[in-house]
């Protein structure tokens, strides 16, 4: 194998030409995995991932990829391994005026996700690092062990007002390198000394490793978490979501939270058309079962590099619905493969749309979902004293 580099950009290929090239590939159950190819990374080197493979970032200059010199493989390349680097962020709470999201505030410990999920809308961010949104945001992540120590000190800016911090709204903080770094541990350790409320959003039994910081703040109207469950299927969750928790961990999850005190959202996201579609209410009566109270969900999104990445993992798992996978999505996103209009991103239009929502609507009805948990509180907040506090010690 050698490394062709260079070439310039190539456009995104089409569902139809991939679907050409991974049938000429011969890649069979029966045949010895195919080596690296500019269509993906050989599967014995990927095992327990989610992307198939690893293209330039699309600000970079050139574009490398593997090519056969004809000699064949000479060596056998070693898996991909998790690599950890440290972010010197100088702040941690990065602020949106999105109109469609509840919240205006987020944290993010991680970049990058060890839990693979293919259609992590984060992906296309790894570009902005001069790394790839495929293998690379799965196995290049950054951490910042800092985040607690900085949000302390932006919590304590004078005029700072307090609304509820989400975490992990990008990517996950409970991914599998939290049990060394523990930095969202220390972040909740500071929003609960501070009285500061908080939102988290995870599909990591992890979570409840801080139920012991977790009830208290709930108790004081100050957290809540949702659980995200993709699918009930071990089978499509392992494909989908390689190291995110299984279905049953992430149920027995909300229940853990729940039996605490806390109050738990469950959400169903992304939902693929014909792929995981036909389990929804299944989803809904199974986390209500285990506790949660309120739920939501998500229309699989393909902005940027994701769409790539999507169409070569229904390519590799399922080549038969392929095709009408994104047909479907076209006809929710006006015929486009993404709509980044606010309103629409999350949710979609047209007829297949309509009838997701309804379908969830009524389910959560007849379920006995609430509409939505209580408001957290912010007024017991304690940031830098007033003014006139201060001039009182004088």
């Amino acid at each position: 194998m050698s490394s062709g580099s260079g070439s310039s950009r190539r456009p995104p290929a089409h569902p139809d030409a991939l679907a050409g090239q991974m049938r000429s590939a011969g890649e069979d159950m029966d045949e010895a995995p195919p080596p690296d190819t500019p269509l993906g990374i050989d599967p014995r080197r990927r095992r327990g991932r989610g992307a198939v493979s690893n293209s330039t970032g699309r600000f970079e200059p050139t574009q490398h990829e593997a090519m056969d010199d004809g000699w064949g493989e000479p060596d056998e390349l070693p898996p991909l391994r998790t690599e950890v680097l440290i972010d010197k962020a100088r702040s941690v709470i990065a602020r949106n005026s999105s109109p469609d999201i509840p919240f205006d505030r987020s944290i993010n410990p991680y970049r990058g996700c060890e839990h693979g999920c293919v259609y992590c809308f984060a992906r296309p961010t790894h570009a902005y690092l001069g790394l790839s949104p495929g293998l690379d945001f799965e196995t290049r992540l950054f951490a910042k062990p800092d985040a607690a120590v900085l949000l302390e000190k932006e919590l304590m800016r004078p005029g700072y007002t307090p609304r509820t911090i989400a975490i992990g709204t990008n990517t996950d903080p409970y991914q599998p390198i939290e049990r060394q770094y523990r930095i969202m541990r220390q972040i909740l350790e500071v929003l609960s000394r501070m009285g500061h409320p908080v939102s988290i959003v995870t599909k990591s039994a992890l979570v409840a490793r801080d139920i012991d910081i977790l009830a208290p703040m709930a108790e004081r109207g100050l957290a809540c978490v949702a659980l995200s469950v993709t699918t009930l299927d071990p089978h499509l969750c392992r494909t989908m979501e390689p190291r995110a928790a299984a279905p049953h961990k992430r149920l027995e999850t909300i229940r853990k939270l729940s039996q605490s005190g806390i109050p738990v959202s469950l959400l169903v996201a992304p939902i693929v058309p014909a792929i995981n579609d036909s389990e929804i209410e299944a989803i809904l009566e199974a986390g209500y079962e285990a506790g949660a109270r309120e739920a939501g969900y998500v229309i699989l999104r393909l902005p940027l590099e994701v769409r790539d990445l999507v169409v070569e993992w229904l390519m590799e798992h399922y080549p038969g619905k392929a095709r009408h996978v994104l047909s479907l999505l076209r006809e929710m996103r006006g015929g486009k493969d993404y709509d980044a209009r606010w309103h629409e991103r999350m949710t979609g239009n047209g007829p297949y749309a309509e009838m997701i929502a309804r379908r969830f609507s009524l389910a959560l009805k007849r379920i006995g979902y609430l509409k939505r948990h209580p408001r957290l509180r912010t007024d017991q907040f304690q940031g830098a004293p007033k003014l006139a506090e201060q001039l009182s010690l004088f």
